[in-house]
């Protein structure tokens, strides 16, 4: 925070609203889902742990006097049931991440459609600083105004760095991985060629006992 009261007020304010807005634009998502009268659509986010994710949906239909009714299920990467609504026409879920790894929400027309055609879902999907209720935080804390953004700008950062800690730990794990395939990839050559040239040596012998045999050579 200190190195960010140190620049010049006439390049912190656009440098500080381009970041932010972009640190909003990252963090939270509008998604917009058609479903079929038959089959299942479903979005999904790669979480890292102890973060707070927040969510609502809603079913978007010209016909205001009937809409039709949609199921949800939210699972985590270990395939835990998180949120599971059947009938419903909107709704929302929050939970904290207790697992790195593919969050996975499901939606599917249950059946309830008189039209028959496809059903528009809204998903307004919020994680880390966007679902944190900033005006509790305000009210508590008594900011406002400037004081307020950097607050936002301070979270929003720290998200990063987390994140940034995230994929570097992803990284090391993946490189790991490709370490120990090329290893075992160039073990499995050297197995190969030597089984071929024990074979080799073999059918060489076998053929020159066959032409002794026979007197050939």
């Amino acid at each position: 925070m200190a190195k960010i009261a140190n620049v010049h007020g006439e390049v912190l304010f656009p440098v500080f609203f381009a970041f932010y807005f972009t640190i909003n634009a990252i963090v939270s998502d509008a998604i917009w889902l058609n479903l079929p009268a038959t089959g299942t659509k479903c979005v999904s986010e790669e979480i890292q742990n102890n973060v707070v994710v927040l969510a609502d949906y809603v079913v978007v239909s010209d016909d205001h006097s009937h809409s039709p009714t949609i199921s949800v299920k939210v699972t985590s990467p270990y395939g835990n049931n998180l949120h599971n609504r059947e009938n419903v026409t909107y709704g929302q879920f929050a939970f904290t991440t207790h697992e790195a790894g593919n969050y996975l929400a499901c939606f599917w027309v249950d059946g309830h459609n008189p039209g028959g055609g496809d059903v528009s879902v809204n998903i307004d999907w919020k994680t880390g600083i966007a679902a944190k209720d900033w005006e509790s935080v305000a009210r508590k804390e008594k900011l406002e105004g400037v004081e307020l953004e950097l607050r936002k700008l301070e979270g929003a950062v720290e998200a990063i760095h987390e994140n940034l800690l995230y994929l570097k730990t992803k990284e090391a794990e993946m490189r790991e991985v490709s370490e120990k395939t090329n290893s075992r990839v160039a073990w499995y050559s050297l197995m190969s060629l030597g089984v071929c040239i024990v074979v080799s040596g073999v059918q060489v012998w076998h053929l020159k006992r066959f032409f002794q045999k026979k007197k050939l050579i």
